[in-house]
């Protein structure tokens, strides 16, 4: 039976096995990895309790060691989405509007409908002068809410109203020249 039906069903299985294996030890190693992984909204406890430490070194007014532990915090568990908030809250109060801007962007990729998140970034753009950008915001957190109250369309309504700082508005006209009187 050499010459008959034995020889191509051989050379069928010798040509799909690599195929075979390959795909069953790719399965394997997704399964694998798969099951060790945590779920999304399980963030690591020792990150959530230093979060707690930053943020009552944020209340007491030790704004650079709320930093460091919060910091911490996120780099034990970068998805921990409060971290990114309470850190960008902390650039706030340490005028650093810019961080707070980046910070507020990471909590964000995080969780996009996060009403916080964007009403802190907005107030960030506004610190910054960046009215259009947190006008945007603003549109979007009164989307998230609908016809529902929310404070955090108020917060960032007021804010607008305000306006910048006088520090962040745009300069009209930078002089090209200093004045040449004055010698």
């Amino acid at each position: 039976m050499i010459g008959g039906w034995a020889v191509p069903r051989v050379e069928t299985i010798m040509r799909l096995s690599p195929a075979a294996l390959a795909v069953a030890l790719a399965a394997l190693s997704v399964s694998t990895s798969l099951h060790s992984q945590r779920a999304d909204t399980e963030i690591d406890p020792r990150s959530m309790a230093l979060l707690r430490q930053g943020q009552a070194a944020a209340a007491a007014g030790n704004l650079e060691g709320a930093t460091d532990l919060i910091e911490t915090a996120l780099a034990v568990d970068p998805r921990n989405r409060a971290g990114f908030v309470t850190l960008a809250g902390v650039a706030t109060r340490q005028g650093l509007p810019g961080k707070a801007i980046r910070l507020y962007r990471e909590a964000l990729l995080i969780e996009p409908n996060d009403t916080a998140a964007l009403r802190g970034q907005g107030e960030a753009l506004v610190a910054k002068g960046a009215m259009g950008p947190a006008r945007e915001n603003l549109d979007r957190i009164k989307t998230l809410c609908g016809k529902k109250a929310c404070p955090d369309a108020t917060s960032l309504t007021a804010t607008i109203a305000k306006g910048p700082p006088p520090a962040a508005e745009p300069a009209t006209k930078v002089p090209e020249k200093p004045d040449s009187d004055a010698k």
